[in-house]
């Protein structure tokens, strides 16, 4: 469901930065490039991302492209995801909930950057449309969509933070195939950090199956 933004005292933040959050965006989204997220069973349309934080883990070049917008995020206690999002002109994100193991355990907030009067949000039984220069915060693990009808495209600064509720859970998503092949084929740019990251991930995920497997 949705939270109180203002119960977040980072948001205030954000918004007070926006418009250069916006600039750099505008920056990278013009020579940098974006990348089409890979789930693209999530999505009808065009849905592109940059990230700067993906799991916990910076993203050293992104970030460097993005000073202001990494300062800004970088103090967000928690913060585990962050990147822009952007929404083609008629794309359709379909219901869906966040990756078992993490959406329960985090909070997602969005900094509407670029909206319009046809574009919005739906989680669980509530739908409200972004406002310029101001966040929306809410759970992933409730059902959510969103869609962008109208003729311009949607942009927000989309970040993942730990949930208070759960400080000191440990966040093990249950990382679908399509984001696992994103991973390998990307993997020339990931740090040696991210690389650790992706082992330990794969150790924990496989660790139950051996610990509790049958001799044959």
């Amino acid at each position: 469901m949705y939270r109180h933004s203002k119960d977040y005292p980072f948001t205030r933040v954000l918004e007070e930065h926006w418009q250069e959050i916006l600039a750099e965006y505008g920056a990278v989204s013009r020579n940098q490039g974006m990348h089409a997220w890979p789930e693209k069973q999530l999505y009808d349309g065009q849905w592109d991302t940059f990230g700067l934080y993906a799991f916990g883990n910076r993203r050293h070049r992104n970030c460097d492209l993005c000073p202001v917008t990494t300062r800004l995020v970088e103090q967000i206690p928690g913060l585990q995801m962050a990147g822009f999002s952007r929404l083609a002109p008629g794309t359709h994100i379909k219901p869906h909930c966040g990756y078992d193991g993490w959406a329960q355990y985090v909070l997602r907030c969005h900094l509407a950057l670029q909206v319009n009067d046809q574009c919005a949000l739906r989680v669980g039984p509530e739908t409200r449309k972004w406002e310029t220069g101001k966040t929306l915060v809410f759970c992933d693990a409730t059902e959510h969509e969103a869609w962008n009808h109208g003729d311009k495209e949607r942009v927000v600064l989309l970040l993942d933070f730990r949930n208070p509720e759960f400080h000191w859970r440990l966040l093990n998503p249950d990382l679908t195939p399509e984001i696992q092949k994103f991973i390998q084929e990307t993997w020339g740019e990931l740090t040696f950090r991210e690389k650790a990251s992706y082992y330990f991930w794969r150790a924990l995920r496989l660790w139950p199956r051996r610990r509790f497997r049958r001799p044959a």
